[in-house]
């Protein structure tokens, strides 16, 4: 008799008593401290970037935005804002000064959600060669590890990364097989955006 009367009492009780306790939810101070993407130093928006546009407390304002091909991204109220060539902060300014005209003390946040804008190219005798975006440090070795390495007939020694630095073109030579055996190791140098790495 006992037993019924438990499971009875067990079946009356409220729902929340029966379900496990959840976090609290998470505030907007937490997720604005969590940037998807953390860029490296001295990034600069560029075309293409994912951005996550936050305002606290503003759920209509906040949101994620791509910069467009002329370097803008479209907001509510704000209509067009220029992004592309201004640092995440700067671009915070920006917005937080356009914004106090419709929202009384905005509090803004910019989240670096994807970094598109910061390439480099890899063609030829490379498993899949093409764009590859720098979302950090990046040397001509790990770029050719991250196309899934050189086709069998690839010309190990004579990989040339192609740079343009002050309007000058340059060629900077990689020996894929001297660098695996650890030697000359300067040639195997950090990428920068806009450089071409040739696979012959």
């Amino acid at each position: 008799m006992r037993l019924f009367v438990c499971i009875g009492l067990l079946a009356a009780s409220p729902a929340w008593a029966q379900v496990p306790a959840t976090q609290p939810p998470q505030t907007a101070t937490a997720a604005h401290a969590a940037p998807a993407v953390v860029p490296p130093p001295g990034y600069i928006i560029g075309v293409d970037d994912v951005l996550g546009i936050l305002f606290w407390r503003d759920k209509d304002m906040t949101g994620d935005v791509t910069v467009r091909p002329d370097g803008k991204i479209t907001m509510p109220l704000l209509n067009e804002v220029q992004a592309a060539g201004l640092t995440p902060e700067q671009l915070r300014g920006v917005i937080t000064e356009g914004a106090a005209r419709y929202v009384a003390d905005p509090n803004v946040t910019i989240v670096v959600r994807q970094i598109n804008s910061r390439k480099v190219f890899l063609v030829g005798q490379v498993q899949k060669p093409g764009p590859y975006p720098l979302t950090g440090p990046t040397t001509v070795l790990q770029l050719i590890s991250l196309a899934g390495g050189l086709l069998d007939y690839a010309d190990e020694k004579n990989i040339l990364v192609m740079r343009t630095e002050n309007g000058r073109e340059m060629a900077l030579g990689f020996n894929y097989k001297e660098v695996l055996k650890g030697r000359n190791l300067k040639q195997n140098v950090e990428l920068k955006p806009g450089d071409t790495v040739v696979v012959p």
